[in-house]
């Protein structure tokens, strides 16, 4: 793992999150982007090298909105930047983690993306991105 690229974090109300956000650090997104197949809107926020990403649930059937039925509004996984995103992938396997993806997709941010399950890292939800 190279850095910590994000921390998501999961919010039913967009429009009073992006104002509690913006108070709170002072600042506006710099991106707004609606990763359709996941059924989310991604809100950007750049704090020196990680950023904070608010995520909002875009229809019923969402991952998102599945995980603040479940759990309310909060953290919904830290992302580390990584380096040859699907040998990584190999390795952490390999190491015994359990892997949502097998192998890396076109994720929010032009990033390529891959999950790895909770049950496998200490109940957090763990991204890794390139």
């Amino acid at each position: 793992m190279e850095s910590i690229e994000h921390i998501g974090i999961a919010v039913e109300n967009e429009a009073a999150s992006v104002e509690l956000f913006n108070k709170l650090l002072g600042k506006q997104p710099y991106k707004m982007e609606e990763v359709e197949k996941d059924g989310v809107k991604t809100i950007f926020y750049a704090l020196g090298d990680t950023k904070i990403e608010l995520l909002v649930p875009t229809r019923p059937d969402s991952p998102i909105q599945k995980f603040l039925d479940k759990k309310g509004p909060g953290i919904h996984h830290i992302a580390f930047g990584v380096n040859k995103i699907n040998l990584q992938l190999e390795n952490l396997e390999g190491l015994g983690f359990e892997l949502i993806d097998k192998t890396a997709r076109l994720g929010a941010d032009n990033k390529s993306v891959a999950f790895l399950h909770p049950k496998s890292t200490a109940g957090v939800l763990v991204e890794i991105c390139e």
